[in-house]
């Protein structure tokens, strides 16, 4: 007899993943694995726990569950920061990478699709079975497998199309989570991709090297400042959003919208009121935007319900694995050598398998956690997120409707 499952609530949640972090740092600092390829804190610390709410569901019957109320809010304020750093000079310098990292991006989706809808046919099942081991459910994440699900089992003859392709997700943001350290890694230590020691200084899009002190101008009246200024900026997305479904239909994540206002923000009102300090760049802002991306990612992980991917099928389970491979191949070979096959092209490398198979916040966090130990990578934080949290939603739709025969 299953037990009633016992949830947290939302304040408890919120520190509780405070302390999760902390023991992912600490379980990194212990375990040469993790450090050495780079695997994200919140991952490491995450993944211990939901391990052992598995642990505690086989053996007592009880579901272990965290409210996530407050993880949008920290989501908005990391993309939001994304935003105030970013200045059109740089999107102007990005325009030539974000094209081509655009077109390998939709190149890499139909191949994920033809991937899982291939073994799928070859092993007599419904190409939409494959499809939730491509795009629907690894691109696309838990938004996509839930909202295509029930057009999968009422128009396409797949069973329990919601409930493989929400298991689906989460093994493949897991897998996300722990190949892009690793990617990243390999391309910068066998492939030659290490920084240029010339380069000029950058300054970190998000976090401080882990490899040094934070400075003095981390200071309260710099970290009020950036609050202020997130909080302004995630305002004027939310006030987007509502008023593009209103007016258009357009239905964008409320966190692009964020993006996009930080955007504006830091390229209009600096020049408007010049004398205005402004956080952008600032330690203070990279601090916030690191905490946010931490505990929302540790929030994220240590909340799986990894019961949920008992009852995957080896045929799906068969389609992950290569998946995994075909992902990590595609990085190497393609992404790597076209976008530069430098330093800034092993950091976007180690994105790119974040959000190929898990989550735009994943990709941010590989990212992260390669740049702490090799030095920032500005570049790489402002092209990646456009893709993988714009472009890429607008895509797949297509994609799949195309797999799918209309």
């Amino acid at each position: 007899m299953t037990a009633e499952p016992f949830l947290f609530d939302d304040f408890v949640s919120f520190n509780l993943a405070i302390l999760v972090y902390f023991l992912g740092v600490r379980l990194n600092k212990k375990i040469d694995f993790l450090r050495h390829y780079n695997i994200p804190e919140p991952v490491s610390g995450g993944l211990m726990v939901a391990a052992l709410a598995l642990v505690v569901y086989l053996v007592f019957g009880s579901e272990i569950g965290f409210s996530l109320q407050s993880r949008d809010y920290l989501l908005f304020c990391f993309f939001t920061a994304i935003g105030l750093n970013a200045r059109f000079s740089d999107l102007v310098k990005g325009g030539r990478p974000l094209a081509i990292l655009l077109i390998l991006t939709v190149g890499y989706m139909v191949l994920q699709n033809i991937v899982g809808s291939g073994i799928a046919r070859a092993m007599g099942l419904p190409p939409g079975f494959g499809l939730l081991g491509g795009t629907i459910s690894l691109v696309g994440g838990h938004g996509t497998a839930i909202a295509w699900g029930p057009k999968l089992v009422a128009d396409y003859g797949v069973p329990g199309a919601v409930e493989i392709g929400a298991a689906t997700a989460t093994l493949g943001l897991i897998a996300a989570s722990l190949l892009g350290g690793p990617i990243g890694n390999y391309l910068i230590e066998k492939r030659g991709a290490l920084p240029d020691p010339d380069r000029p200084e950058e300054a970190p899009m998000i976090g401080i090297e882990s490899n040094r002190e934070a400075d003095t101008s981390v200071t309260h009246t710099g970290l009020m400042r950036s609050i202020l200024v997130l909080n302004i900026a995630i305002t004027l997305g939310v006030g987007l959003q509502e008023g593009l479904v209103a007016g258009i239909g357009l239905d964008l994540p409320i966190f692009v919208c964020c993006l996009f206002c930080g955007i504006v923000l830091s390229n209009s009102v600096p020049r408007v009121f010049k004398k205005l300090t402004w956080p952008a760049r600032s330690r203070s802002l990279a601090v916030i935007s690191d905490l946010a991306l931490g505990i929302f990612l540790t929030m994220s992980l240590m909340s799986l319900q990894l019961w949920t991917i008992a009852g995957l099928a080896g045929p799906m389970l068969l389609i992950l694995a290569t998946q995994v491979v075909v992902a990590a191949l595609f990085i190497i070979y393609v992404v790597f050598p076209l976008m530069g096959g430098n330093y800034g092209a092993a950091v976007l490398g180690a994105g790119f398998a974040g959000f190929a198979l898990g989550a735009t916040p994943t990709a941010i966090a590989n990212m992260t956690a390669v740049t702490k130990s090799y030095g920032p990578a500005t570049q790489a934080f402002l092209i990646l997120p456009l893709i993988s949290a714009f472009f890429v939603d607008l895509a797949n739709a297509a994609i799949i409707l195309l797999f799918l025969g209309g």
